[in-house]
């Protein structure tokens, strides 16, 4: 999606001004994380930053984090342990509250992705193995 674009890929804020207009990329300059920071810091400063962002943005965390635990609990990065799944759940969590009372829809949404993923990991907790995505 557009907001990870700076983050991901060479294209430039000034790119997308020029290709989507000041709003649009006002909005992705506001999400997009500073990759020359350590990722433990950037995850902190999301937390963070949350709750001060424009209503815009806070849209785009929720659907963001909403679409990451749908795919958390449905098919998990190969390799991430139960502990990391869990600790990405809570970390998204943190990231969302202070995005809430942005928009209810987008609140719900991202509670029913949170559920789900948690149920997830909890099924695999009970049956004792690796789960999807671990060896």
């Amino acid at each position: 999606m557009l907001h990870d674009t700076v983050e991901d890929t060479e294209t430039s804020l000034d790119e997308l001004t020029r290709l989507f207009g000041a709003r649009v990329a006002g909005l992705v300059a506001e999400v997009t994380d500073d990759k020359s920071l350590p990722k433990q810091t950037r995850k902190r400063l999301q937390v963070e930053h949350a709750p001060h962002a424009s209503s815009g943005a806070k849209f785009i965390k929720l659907a963001d984090k909403t679409s990451n635990l749908r795919a958390l609990a449905s098919s998990p990065p190969a390799g991430w342990s139960l502990e990391r799944r869990a600790e990405y759940l809570a970390w998204a969590g943190a990231v969302v509250a202070g995005c809430r009372g942005a928009n209810a829809w987008l609140e719900d949404q991202f509670d029913a992705a949170a559920n789900a993923a948690g149920a997830a990991l909890a099924m695999v907790r009970d049956a004792g193995a690796p789960g999807p995505g671990t060896s």
